[in-house]
């Protein structure tokens, strides 16, 4: 007796990706004058280090958060604001030694609005009681998404409520102390008991060429 199977079968794959924050929240977050004046200084330095040869250093915010159990993706938020403080710590690492970069990989968060600026030491109000560990930044991983880039990306979980504002990069994981990188402002992200941000922070050296 002769006999013959054929099997047949179907697979389909479907990417999902995770949703925007809405466009209300977009517009707040563009409208700002430090958002449109940093994607403005941003493109400006980097065709300035093309032009002249003369190295810039350019930064970038952007950020997932994980509410109510569902990711949402809300982009680059912010660009600027590196410091005087991380321009000094950078200047006597290179000196002496005694200071190590590779330290600058904490990720604050808090619900200060103050306009960024470059002489500011720390976040306006940072988040303590409201994260999980209490008064414990996030710990970042770190990567280099092409020769000219540094990245540090960190998750904040958080016990309580609060309208993140600000973020921050740190030299060290206790809240209220360590040199302050970078200081970055944008619209509020309402995060609950439970929920959690992702920060992803880029530092881009142009140089010229």
């Amino acid at each position: 007796m002769d006999g013959q199977m054929t099997l047949r079968g179907e697979l389909r794959a479907k990417v999902t990706r995770a949703p925007g924050p809405g466009i209300s929240w977009k517009i707040r977050n563009i409208l700002r004058w430090s958002f449109l004046w940093g994607w403005l200084v941003t493109w400006l330095a980097h065709a300035f280090s093309k032009l002249t040869g003369i190295v810039t250093l350019t930064s970038e915010l952007s950020i997932r958060a994980r509410i109510n159990g569902r990711w949402i993706d809300y982009g680059v938020v912010s660009r600027r604001l590196v410091t005087d403080a991380f321009v000094a710590f950078v200047v006597d690492d290179w000196d002496g030694g005694a200071n190590d970069i590779s330290l600058f990989n904490y990720h604050g968060c808090g619900t200060g609005v103050t306009a960024e600026a470059a002489n500011q030491t720390a976040l306006v109000t940072e988040s303590t009681t409201a994260l999980n560990p209490d008064s414990t930044r996030a710990t970042g991983t770190k990567s280099q998404p092409s020769a000219n880039i540094m990245q540090t990306v960190g998750t904040a979980t958080f016990d309580a409520a609060a309208a993140i504002t600000e973020h921050g990069v740190f030299t060290q994981a206790a809240t209220g102390g360590g040199t302050l990188m970078d200081r970055s402002v944008f619209a509020a992200i309402n995060v609950a008991s439970g929920d959690s941000v992702q920060f992803t922070y880029a530092l881009t050296l142009t140089s010229g060429g």
